[in-house]
C-alpha cells in the first residue's frame, strides 16, 4: 500500500467510524494541494455532505482530526471551506524517497499477463514518409513503451498499404517517364523516387483532364476518361490477375521504397516486431461475411450486396461486400482483425490512425463485437489530429508535403546552430558534437509532437521546438545533462551518496519535499498515460520534473552544503531525478545526453 492509498483507506475508515457509513474506495480521491495552502494532498468533502449532514468546514475538521489521530503519516491538516488540506510527516517522505531510490524496477510495473498489439506507421508505398507520419510513428512507438511499462507484452505492428490505385499511379508514371531510372542512378532514396513519379502522374493526369475539358467533356467525364487514369485502373486489374510484367515492376518499385523506409525508421528511432501487407490481406474477410450472414449480424440485399445495420448502435447501414462479390476496406479489415488474433492471441489491439478514419473504426469495432470476437472489447482507435505548419496544409499529390527525412535533417542542423550559438559543446570531439546535435534535434521534434494531446490538431513550429527554455525537449535534456554533471563532480570529490541510509535526516526543505512528492507520482503517471493511450501525460510530467529540479537546484546548495549527510542526500535526490527523466523520456522514445 503506497502513501496515497494509506490515506484513502483511512478516510474510508473515518466515514465508517464518524458517520457509520461504508464508502467505496473508488469514490475517494486525493488531489494535490494548491501551492498557496499548507499541505500535500487535498480531500474534497462536498460530494459527501449528504452523509455527514454537517457544514463543509465541520465535516472537514472531523475527517481531518480523525486522520491526524489514526493515520500515522498524517501530522496535521487545515480546512478551507470544504477542502481538507493534509500535511504528511517528514519521515514518510524520507521513507518514500528511500523506497524509490532503492527500487530496481523503478518506472516498470509488474507483468499483467496481457498481450497488446499496437499498429502504427501504415505507410503507402507510393511516397516517402512526411510530417504527419512522424506524429503517427512517434505516437505509436511511445504508446508501446508506455504499455510495456504498465506490464503488457507488446507487439509493434506495421500494416503496409502496398497495393491499390495510388500505387499503380506511381507505376504508370514510371513506365512512361522513368527511362530506367533507379535510386542509384538518380542518387536519391527509393521512397523519394516513387514519390517523384506519384507527383509526375498527377501533373500529367491534370494536363489530360484540361485537354478533355477543351474538347467539350464535363469535368466529371474528363476525370474518368483521361488515358492515364484508365491505364492505372487497367494496371490494377492486371496486378490482381497476376500479370508477370506488372507484378515485376510492382516488386521492384516497392523494394526501393522499403529500403528508403528502413533508413527513415532507423533515423526516427522506431522499429516493428511484425509487418502485415495489404497485398496479403486484401482478400481476407470474405469467410467472415458468410459467418455474419449465418449469425444474422449481416444481411443480403436483392442485388446480392451484403450489409450490416448498426442503427441500434447509433450509426447507419454499412456495405460489407459489393454485389459483384468484391471486397471493400471494411471486409479486409475484419479479416486482418482475425489474422492478428490468430497470430498472437492478443487481448488488446490499438490502431494509431488519423481522426479522418474515426467513423471507419467505429464501424469495424462494433461489427467485431457483434460477431462475438474474444478480443472485441480490447479494440481501440488512437485517433489523432493532423499536423499543420505555419505555411499551411500539405498535399502529397502536389509535391508540397514536408518530407520526414528533410525535416529530421533540418531539426538536427537547427540544433547544431543553436547549440554552437549558446556555447554548449566546449570540449566535445566532432563525433560527440554530431551525436549531441542528433539527440537534441530528434528530441525536440519528438517532444513537440508528443506533448500535445493526441486528439488535438496541432501546429508544428520547428524554431519554437528547439528552444532550451520552456516546455521543450531540449530544456528537459539540458536538465538531465546538468544533473549528470553534478553526479560526475560528486564522484570526483568523493561524495559517496549511493550507500547512505540518511537515518539522521529529520527535516526536509520545501523544495526537497516538493521534488520527492513529484517523483513519487511517476508510477501514477505511467498508469494514467497507459489508460488514456496518451504520451502527452508523460511529456507534461517530464517538464514538471525538470522545472521542479531546476527550482531545487537554484534554491539549495549542493557542494557548498557543509553537512555531509545533507550534501549526500541532495546528490542522491539529484540521481533519482536523473533516473526519472531518463526513464520517462525513454518511454517517449527520446534520448537524454549526459553532457551539454
Amino acid at each position: 500500500m503506497n502513501l496515497e492509498q494509506e490515506i484513502i483507506y483511512s478516510i474510508q475508515e473515518a466515514f465508517k467510524s464518524l458517520f457509520a457509513q461504508d464508502i467505496e474506495l473508488k469514490q475517494i480521491a486525493l488531489q494535490p494541494t494548491r501551492k498557496e495552502f499548507e499541505g500535500t494532498f487535498t480531500f474534497v468533502v462536498f460530494p459527501f455532505l449528504k452523509i455527514t449532514k454537517l457544514k463543509p468546514e465541520d465535516s472537514g475538521n472531523k475527517i481531518g482530526s480523525y486522520l491526524k489521530e489514526n493515520c500515522d503519516p498524517v501530522t496535521d491538516f487545515n480546512v478551507v471551506k470544504g477542502f481538507v488540506n493534509i500535511t504528511v510527516s517528514e519521515s514518510s517522505w524520507l521513507d518514500i524517497f528511500k523506497k524509490l531510490y532503492s527500487n530496481p524496477s523503478f518506472g516498470q510495473l509488474p507483468p499483467n499477463g496481457k498481450k497488446v498489439m499496437v499498429e502504427y506507421s501504415s505507410p503507402n508505398t507510393n511516397k516517402p514518409l512526411h510530417l504527419g507520419h512522424l506524429r503517427n510513428n512517434f505516437l505509436g512507438y511511445a504508446v508501446t513503451g508506455i504499455l510495456k511499462a504498465n506490464g503488457y507484452e507488446v507487439i509493434k505492428a506495421n500494416l503496409v498499404n502496398d497495393r491499390g490505385i495510388h500505387i499503380c499511379k506511381s507505376m504508370v508514371a514510371y513506365k512512361h517517364f522513368g527511362k530506367g531510372e533507379t535510386p542509384e542512378s538518380a542518387g536519391i532514396k527509393g521512397d523519394h523516387l516513387a514519390g517523384k513519379y506519384y507527383v509526375i502522374f498527377d501533373k500529367a493526369y491534370k494536363r489530360q483532364i484540361n485537354e478533355l475539358l477543351e474538347n467539350g467533356q464535363t469535368e466529371e467525364e474528363a476525370k474518368k476518361n483521361a488515358p492515364l487514369i484508365l491505364e492505372a485502373q487497367e494496371m490494377l486489374r492486371n496486378w490482381e490477375a497476376g500479370d508477370a510484367e506488372v507484378v515485376k515492376l510492382w516488386k521492384t518499385m516497392n523494394a526501393w521504397v522499403y529500403e528508403g523506409f528502413d533508413a527513415t525508421y532507423k533515423k526516427m528511432g522506431v522499429d516493428f516486431d511484425q509487418f502485415y501487407y495489404e497485398s496479403d490481406t486484401y482478400l481476407l474477410g470474405k469467410n467472415i461475411v458468410e459467418e455474419g450472414l449465418k449469425k444474422g449480424v449481416f444481411y443480403k440485399k436483392e442485388n446480392g450486396s451484403v450489409w450490416v445495420d448498426l442503427s441500434d448502435e447509433g450509426l447507419d447501414e454499412k456495405l460489407i461486400l459489393r454485389a459483384d462479390g468484391t471486397s471493400v476496406y471494411i471486409t479486409q479489415d475484419m479479416g486482418t482483425c482475425d489474422l492478428k488474433y490468430h497470430d498472437f492471441k492478443i487481448d488488446k489491439s490499438v490502431y494509431v490512425v488519423g481522426n479522418e478514419q474515426d467513423y471507419h473504426f467505429d464501424v469495424l469495432f462494433k461489427i467485431m463485437r457483434k460477431l462475438g470476437r474474444p478480443y472485441g472489447e480490447g479494440l481501440y482507435h488512437l485517433s489523432y489530429g493532423m499536423v499543420d505548419l505555419p505555411t499551411g496544409k500539405m498535399k502529397s499529390r502536389d509535391g508540397t508535403v514536408v518530407d520526414a527525412d528533410d525535416l529530421i535533417q533540418e531539426m538536427i542542423a537547427t540544433a547544431e546552430s543553436h547549440t554552437k550559438e549558446l556555447g554548449k559543446i566546449d570540449g566535445f570531439t566532432t563525433e560527440q558534437a554530431e551525436e549531441l546535435y542528433e539527440i537534441l534535434g530528434l528530441g525536440a521534434l519528438k517532444y513537440f509532437l508528443l506533448k500535445v494531446d493526441p486528439k488535438k490538431r496541432m501546429l508544428f513550429n520547428p524554431q519554437e521546438s528547439i528552444e532550451f527554455q520552456g516546455n521543450t525537449g531540449p530544456f528537459i535534456q539540458y536538465s538531465h545533462a546538468r544533473i549528470a554533471s553534478i553526479l560526475r563532480k560528486a564522484g570526483q570529490i568523493g561524495v559517496d551518496y549511493s550507500k547512505q541510509s540518511f537515518e539522521n535526516l529529520s527535516q526536509l526543505e520545501n523544495t526537497e519535499r516538493d521534488l520527492i512528492v513529484l517523483l513519487n507520482d511517476f508510477e501514477k503517471k505511467i498508469i494514467l498515460a497507459g489508460e488514456e493511450y496518451a504520451p502527452s501525460v508523460i511529456a507534461q510530467y517530464m517538464f514538471d520534473v525538470a522545472k521542479e529540479y531546476n527550482r531545487f537546484y537554484a534554491e539549495l546548495p549542493i557542494f557548498n552544503e557543509t553537512n555531509k549527510e545533507i550534501q549526500a542526500f541532495r546528490v542522491a535526490l539529484s540521481a533519482l531525478t536523473a533516473k526519472t527523466i531518463q526513464e520517462g523520456m525513454q518511454l517517449l522514445g527520446i534520448k537524454v545526453p549526459d553532457r551539454m
